[in-house]
């Protein structure tokens, strides 16, 4: 046996995608080269550890326990990197987050000054959807995630900030002289988020207050989506304060006055109590428990003075 790392990594990869494209984008190489590290490493086994049925390709019950075994040779190795930085008095290692779509407008702010601090940190973050959320910390592929509505799971979390929603409507929208009812709200062409989403789920809760619903003019995916549809005069939408500061500020949308609005949902960091956290995570922690306030004011004190 003579395998190298990198044929471990390309492998791994491999294993975790099922194709040989999606690898070699995530590994940022060429198909040809992740093939050649493919086929190398194969030649070094007499048992197959993919094969290709049709046009997709499997992993092999035997291509399942070297990649496991993979996986604990890389976190070795990547355990005697962490030390090795450790011995020079330097934080290092990886700080896995994710983050529903939303809280794009929020993580960057959260990261920031601990990313500055610590420039050996490596950070992998996804912002996406609720459902992808949830099943990355179920599988234990993250160390926090951030979110506005609890997943049912056993965590711990740090609160954070209110996640105020408000009813979004374009410049023309005429302004009401008094806050609108629930029921003229309803009577509004309404632009929803896709379904899964935590927008959705405090819209819907809020509009679902009496027997009739609400108008759906159309479902979009992703609050900018619903941004731009807003903007072109297609409806009106009860979406996060947060994802529209610039749109507020050059006056291309507007806030309407409603009864029983804002809502309010809490951003949240969560991890799983069962969780081991790293060094690097368990610095990331301490690190948002003595800055939150301060960062919250100096980058969203903005939101308490609609």
């Amino acid at each position: 046996m003579n395998y190298t790392l990198h044929q471990l990594q390309v492998f791994l990869k491999v294993t975790e995608t099922k194709s040989i494209t999606k690898a070699a984008e995530q590994l940022y190489l060429t198909q040809p080269a992740v093939s050649i590290q493919l086929r190398n490493f194969q030649d070094q086994f007499d048992i197959p550890l993919t094969e290709v049925v049709g046009r997709q390709l499997y992993v092999t019950e035997f291509g399942m326990e070297i990649a496991r075994a993979a996986q604990n040779i890389l976190n070795e190795v990547q355990a005697i990197n962490y030390k090795t930085m450790a011995y020079k008095g330097k934080l290092s290692g990886k700080l896995s987050i994710t983050s529903v779509s939303t809280g794009k407008y929020v993580i960057p702010f959260l990261l920031a000054d601990f990313l500055k601090q610590h420039t050996e940190v490596e950070l992998v973050l996804d912002v996406t959807n609720k459902n992808r959320v949830v099943r990355s910390l179920e599988n234990n592929e993250v160390d926090f995630a951030l979110v506005s509505l609890f997943p049912d799971l056993s965590v711990q979390s740090i609160p954070l900030m209110e996640n105020q929603l408000v009813l979004v409507a374009n410049r023309d929208f005429p302004m009401p002289k008094k806050p609108l009812t629930l029921e003229a709200i309803q009577a509004l062409p309404l632009i929803y988020r896709e379904a899964g989403s935590g927008s959705r789920f405090v819209m819907e809760r809020f509009l679902n207050q009496l027997d009739s619903k609400g108008t759906k003019k159309m479902e979009l995916t992703g609050n900018e989506a619903v941004k731009q549809a807003i903007m072109a005069g297609l409806g009106c939408s009860i979406m996060p304060v947060i994802g529209i500061k610039n749109e507020l500020q050059n006056g291309d949308v507007q806030i309407i006055p409603a009864e029983g609005l804002p809502q309010s949902s809490q951003w949240n960091m969560i991890w799983m109590k069962s969780k081991n956290l790293s060094p690097v995570a368990e610095a990331y922690k301490n690190y948002l428990l003595e800055n939150k306030s301060t960062i919250i004011q100096n980058h969203f004190g903005w939101t308490e003075q609609l």
